[in-house]
């Protein structure tokens, strides 16, 4: 039963992972381009290297020779995990499904082109020309997003021709790697936008979570909350889409499905082979499993025969303000959990910058999602990172 895992990014994601493999007693590594990244001060061993160094993965691969190599981050040099597999080693869920979604262009070519699911219309470019002509082609407004980022760095949206040089070099600042190349998607009027968590087993049904919605500024999530209410037709298309996609994509584990939802219609937009930041939410016990917990399981084949919503919950993120090369000291934490059915996580990153997530906010309860996530907003607001 006790595995080897080797973990490939270790942030507050990782983290929590490494949590609920420890409780299942698991072995984990954990691998950062930093030291003290928050997953390390919970893992048995920790290394730190450039993940886009292939030699290095290479090495750190042969020296500890895992039963599991887990990735959780955009920037590795994915294309390894071939040989990985073809040496014997289980990559997660599939060294198929860590390439392509680490890669906006080979899942979105997967979706649209492959699997026949509804997108928004986008084109690639890998200049300001090239851009020039994606906006043509997708229209005003549009959005911009390097084919490599997390949290979405990089992100902008075009409103005019006079946006497009600032959009482009703000996509390439923004995008992990050494790809420079981006993604230019049309606009969809979308009533809101939803996480459909996917769990997919060895020996087992797919699996899917209450759907999650969520609010994003800055290209990245500041609030989510479970369930979000919504057409069970839309749902429905969700989930044939979601089962769609990690069946071509192949593995175990669970899969961060994002879509964007109208009134007539259900849009793929993004995946993640991994835990979803949204899905923080469910650390509020929102579900029997959590995320992390229900990923674990996956990944060592331990049955989950279902999924069940025990209560709403939400969630909304602790920023940081100003960049501080120090720890960082948080004020309000003991206020906000006087209140009742409230909880913090924070990351233990060892550093600060502006809008850097250092924590999350987590609110449960009877009410409403939207009464839930205003509280949650509110009292996370109350929490300042010094």
């Amino acid at each position: 039963m006790r595995k080897k895992i080797l973990l490939l990014g270790s942030g507050e994601l990782g983290k929590e992972f490494v949590i609920a493999c420890q409780r299942l007693g698991q072995y984990v590594i954990a691998v950062d381009s930093y030291p003290g990244a928050p997953a390390m001060q919970v893992a048995h061993e920790n290394e730190v290297i450039n993940m886009l160094d292939g030699n290095e993965l290479d090495r750190i691969v042969e020296k500890h020779q895992p039963d599991f190599i887990v990735p959780e981050i955009e920037a590795i040099r994915t294309e390894r995990f071939y040989n990985y597999e073809s040496d014997g080693y289980h990559v997660v869920p599939s060294a198929k499904a860590a390439n392509y979604t680490m890669n906006r262009k080979a899942i979105r070519d997967l979706a649209a082109d492959d699997l026949g699911l509804r997108t928004a219309p986008f084109r690639y470019a890998k200049s300001v020309e090239d851009l020039e002509n994606g906006v043509a082609y997708c229209g005003y407004p549009c959005v911009v997003k390097p084919l490599m980022s997390s949290s979405g760095k990089g992100q902008s949206v075009i409103k005019s021709e006079e946006d497009i040089e600032h959009a482009w070099n703000y996509a390439v600042e923004g995008s992990r790697g050494d790809l420079q190349e981006v993604i230019v998607e049309g606009f969809i009027d979308f009533d809101y936008e939803i996480t459909l968590l996917t769990v997919t087993q060895h020996n087992g049904k797919t699996l899917f979570c209450p759907p999650i919605g969520h609010r994003q500024e800055r290209g990245d999530y500041q609030e989510s909350w479970q369930p979000m209410p919504m057409d069970p037709v839309r749902l429905q298309e969700a989930e044939e889409m979601a089962d769609k996609v990690t069946k071509a994509l192949g593995g175990a584990g669970i899969w961060g499905v994002e879509f964007f939802i109208t009134k007539d219609a259900t849009y793929f937009s993004e995946l993640s082979p991994r835990p979803h930041d949204t899905g923080m939410v469910t650390l509020a016990k929102t579900q029997n499993l959590n995320e992390f917990e229900l990923h674990a399981r996956a990944i060592l084949g331990i049955p989950i025969p279902e999924i069940i919503l025990l209560k709403n919950g939400a969630s909304a993120v602790v920023l940081a303000k100003d960049e501080s090369p120090s720890d960082p000291v948080f004020v309000g934490v003991q206020k906000v959990l006087s209140e009742v059915n409230t909880d913090v996580r924070l990351f233990g990153k060892p550093t600060t910058r502006a809008f850097r997530r250092m924590g999350v906010l987590l609110k449960s309860g009877d009410e409403n999602t939207d009464v839930l996530t205003q509280k949650a907003k509110n009292l996370a607001s109350q929490i300042s990172v010094l």
